[in-house]
């Protein structure tokens, strides 16, 4: 569920980034800024621990998923998208908040481009590593064991 749920909000971020008009006011670019934050703290982020807590706790208390390389796989996979999400998430949260400094302040819209096409591909590059995490724990593949 919490990999439906971040996977989700991904797909809401970047709907929003690829169909959204760029903002050619501050009032504008505060207010779709202040949508993606939602977004991100309301789905993004608690979907996005729900996933990492379950997948680590899966694998410590199941014995079968000490030695699965599957799970070891899914695990670093995991930890990717926990870290990707955190540095797609902060950057959306921190500029809603700057952006309320901006209203006073003509807004650059190549500097919003520039922002929102790094933030997309972040995204794109998120939703693939968690679709292969989905893969894997449908999928669950063997994996060469190492030695030990």
């Amino acid at each position: 569920m919490g990999a439906i749920g971040l996977m989700g909000a991904m797909a809401a971020l970047l709907v929003v980034l690829i169909f959204a008009p760029t903002p050619r006011s501050p009032e504008a670019y505060a207010l779709l800024l202040q949508a993606m934050a939602e977004i991100a703290a309301w789905i993004l982020m608690p979907s996005m621990a729900i996933t990492v807590i379950a997948g680590l706790l899966a694998i410590a208390v199941n014995p079968a998923f000490h030695e699965a390389g599957w799970a070891w796989m899914k695990a670093a996979t995991g930890i990717l998208i926990f870290e990707g999400g955190l540095h797609a998430a902060a950057p959306i949260q921190e500029e809603a908040k700057r952006s309320a400094a901006a209203l006073a302040a003509k807004v650059d819209p190549a500097m919003i481009e520039k922002l929102f096409a790094a933030q997309r591909n972040t995204l794109w590059v998120l939703l693939a590593v968690a679709a292969a995490n989905v893969a894997l724990g449908v999928w669950r593949p063997r994996l060469p064991q190492g030695s030990g």
